[in-house]
């Protein structure tokens, strides 16, 4: 009876999430506010049914009180979220939250199935993140200089970047955690947040060659601290995200195609002079010559997403416990074995979504400084989903990044909170500019209707006022 249930449910949760990821991007259509506000309602049901048809799943097998309790408890977070959120800021981007949500149900859905603990410490830190970030949207509004702290950016930045060399441990093969008693964190995943303010900020003001230099130069030190720590995927990340903001901000292809020729040679000497670098390289290539070894991460991942299909094997029927790091840097093989290819490309599609919407309020956005500032954030992004399941799915060789918000990992979760709520701010700043703009415009047209401007005899400008009636 079980089996028929999860086999029936299997499909259910398929097609809420199709018509979730559907409605991502048919949100964007609508000028009509209302029909904007349905979609965005219809949305939350969405989510809800999905979590409601996971959940009792996961309670026919294990009959287990404490899963039903977590679902309450998600239920409760996700509503008050939901609700106060557009209350407090009036302006916000539902969409965000609607997806913030949604990833971090996945994220909660998938631990709950390997490990109830596991879960309960993820929901534990993102609801506390939540709570303490929520406030960053008001900052963001209140403090007005941001844009004339770049070189503070610079040196905070590289200097908790650097504190592994004092302080650091060596965790999964990559130098780049700090850890203080039971607490230990990754600063490369809050020091991304620092860097894209100081690029940002120094770009915004770069007026000759020389002040593009200086800010490179930095940047590449920031590189070199993480391939020193043998973080490859975080020296990736930093590396793109400076290369796509200072694109933007000169608007010149050849920054854009020298920086990526840099980039690709200094791929090929690092792959000559680090042995790990070529361990990597020598595991993507061929991982089942080494699937007794190094290979066999790669391997399992790529067997649970060949045995998952187009439609997975059902919540709860796959054999996630073969794959490695599962619940973080492979968490994606697991979503692909048991909700199937189809589920996996969709949530790939609501990442994208999210990243449409930085784009979107960057474009919208007024100010060189804002601007750059969503396109960082954006294509940190995106391209840490892009190494992460480009990873696991052999596409690039595995970095060891994770999903944003689905993955299981702490500093993670927080940091990414941070960047949405960096991001909602933006996009209140966005519609305070246009509402601004607008407003002005409707004065200036105003003006323009209610006087008449033309020479005079003596070729004087005068003004003919406003006629009565």
């Amino acid at each position: 009876m079980i089996q028929i249930i999860t086999t029936i449910t299997k499909y259910l949760i398929l097609i809420m999430c199709l018509v979730y990821t559907l409605s991502c991007y048919t949100v964007f259509r609508p000028k009509n506010k209302e029909r904007q506000r349905d979609l965005l309602d219809n949305q939350v049901i969405y989510m809800f049914v999905f979590l409601f048809l996971c959940y009792a799943v996961l309670f026919l097998r294990e009959f287990d009180l404490k899963i039903l309790l977590f679902f309450a408890a998600q239920i409760v977070f996700f509503e008050v979220l939901m609700i106060l959120f557009p209350k407090i800021y009036k302006k916000c981007s539902r969409l965000l939250i609607n997806n913030t949500c949604f990833l971090l149900g996945i994220g909660f859905v998938v631990l709950t199935r390997l490990s109830i603990n596991l879960a309960i410490k993820q929901f534990a830190i993102a609801a506390g993140s939540v709570l303490v970030t929520s406030l960053i949207p008001l900052m963001m509004h209140k403090i007005t200089i941001w844009n004339k702290l770049g070189w503070l950016y610079a040196v905070a930045g590289f200097a908790l970047l650097s504190s592994v060399f004092v302080f650091g441990v060596n965790k999964n093969g990559a130098y780049n955690w700090v850890q203080f008693g039971p607490l230990a964190f990754q600063p490369s995943e809050f020091v991304k947040i620092i860097f894209v303010f100081f690029v940002a900020a120094l770009l915004c003001k770069a007026k000759e060659f020389k002040d593009l230099v200086k800010i490179t130069v930095i940047a590449a030190l920031y590189v070199l601290v993480l391939v020193v720590e043998k973080d490859l995927g975080g020296a990736l990340l930093y590396f793109m995200i400076y290369l796509m903001m200072l694109y933007v901000a000169t608007a010149k292809a050849s920054y854009l195609f020298g920086g990526l020729a840099a980039g690709s040679f200094a791929a090929v000497i690092a792959n000559l002079i680090f042995p790990h670098v070529q361990t990597r390289v020598a595991v993507w290539s061929d991982p089942f010559s080494m699937i007794e070894g190094r290979g066999a991460q790669v391997c399992q991942s790529l067997f649970a997403i060949g045995t998952g299909g187009w439609f997975g094997m059902g919540l709860g029927r796959g054999r996630p416990f073969d794959i490695p790091v599962r619940e973080s840097d492979f968490i994606f093989s697991v979503i692909s074995e048991e909700f199937g290819v189809i589920f996996g490309i969709c949530l790939i599609l609501v990442l994208i979504s999210c990243f449409i919407l930085f784009m979107d309020i960057s474009t919208r956005s007024r100010k060189l400084f804002n601007k750059l500032l969503c396109l960082g954030f954006g294509v940190c992004f995106l391209f840490q989903v892009f190494l992460s399941i480009g990873g696991v799915t052999k596409f690039i060789p595995s970095t060891g990044v994770t999903i944003p918000l689905v993955s299981y990992g702490g500093t993670s979760v927080i940091s990414t909170l941070i960047i949405l709520n960096i991001v909602q701010g933006l996009y209140m700043l966005a519609d305070s500019e246009e509402e601004e703009y607008e407003r002005i415009k409707a004065e200036e047209a105003q003006r323009q209707q209610n006087t008449e401007v033309y020479a005079g005899p003596n070729r004087r400008t005068r003004v003919k006022k406003e006629t009565k009636g």
